[in-house]
């Protein structure tokens, strides 16, 4: 299978940078330096899954087009506290600005996906395709040590589209100088990164380490990154 590509794309958050392992350090750590354990509204635990659920909406919405990257950062962490009944929004925006800075800092990265880029990346040019916004990617790439690994990074920002729109996946190939046919994306959002390859022309292995159920036609599904050793 491997043999007809010539370039691959991979998605970074949740496919190679672990976003939730990453987030949960950061939302334990900022929630003791700001000592929150204090107010008695909610314990760490608590803001963490509330963060993680709150945090879907918005990216889901962001993904959308139905808020923009300013709303994203405002208002997310205000939701978050505002429904663990807290009412100073003034910290919870301090929290989020902190968050931002912190987050992208942090270097866990999914289980294999250094010894997966470490082979692919002798036998073909890789690249990133992420919706994820310019500052904040280039932080976590080169946090997490995966930067030597890329030829391109496109982010939703320089593409001036969004997974799964057409046109970030014709800018990357234009970019790269790679082809529809000859290419691959992997990825773990079955919207964006696998629908949005789907459509246009790109064979899609979707990442799916849960093993979530679903009904969408892909190219490949595998549940751990170590699997595309086999068909790389």
């Amino acid at each position: 299978m491997g043999k007809k590509y010539k370039h691959l794309f991979f998605d970074l958050d949740h496919t190679l940078w672990d976003y939730d392992q990453n987030a949960r350090e950061s939302l334990m750590e900022l929630y003791s330096m700001y000592a929150l354990k204090n107010f008695g509204k909610f314990s760490a635990e608590q803001l963490v899954d509330k963060f993680f659920r709150v945090n879907t909406q918005f990216w889901y919405l962001y993904d959308l087009k139905k808020i923009d990257k300013e709303h994203l950062r405002e208002e997310r962490f205000r939701t978050v506290f505002r429904e663990l009944g807290f009412a100073d929004m003034d910290l919870a925006f301090q929290f989020g600005e902190d968050y931002v800075n912190l987050c992208p800092t942090k270097t866990a990265v999914m289980p294999g996906a250094i010894e997966l880029l470490t082979y692919l990346v002798e036998k073909y040019p890789i690249h990133i395709i992420t919706n994820g916004f310019d500052d904040i990617q280039s932080v976590k790439i080169k946090s997490s040590g995966l930067e030597k690994f890329f030829s391109e990074v496109i982010t939703s920002q320089r593409a001036g589209a969004r997974k799964p729109s057409p046109q970030i996946f014709e800018y990357a190939m234009q970019l790269t100088g790679a082809t529809p046919a000859t290419s691959a994306m992997v990825g773990d959002n079955l919207v964006t990164d696998i629908g949005g390859a789907r459509g246009h022309g790109i064979d899609h292995f979707y990442f799916n380490p849960e093993k979530l159920p679903h009904t969408e036609p892909v190219t490949l599904e595998i549940h751990s990154l170590s699997e595309l050793h086999h068909h790389f």
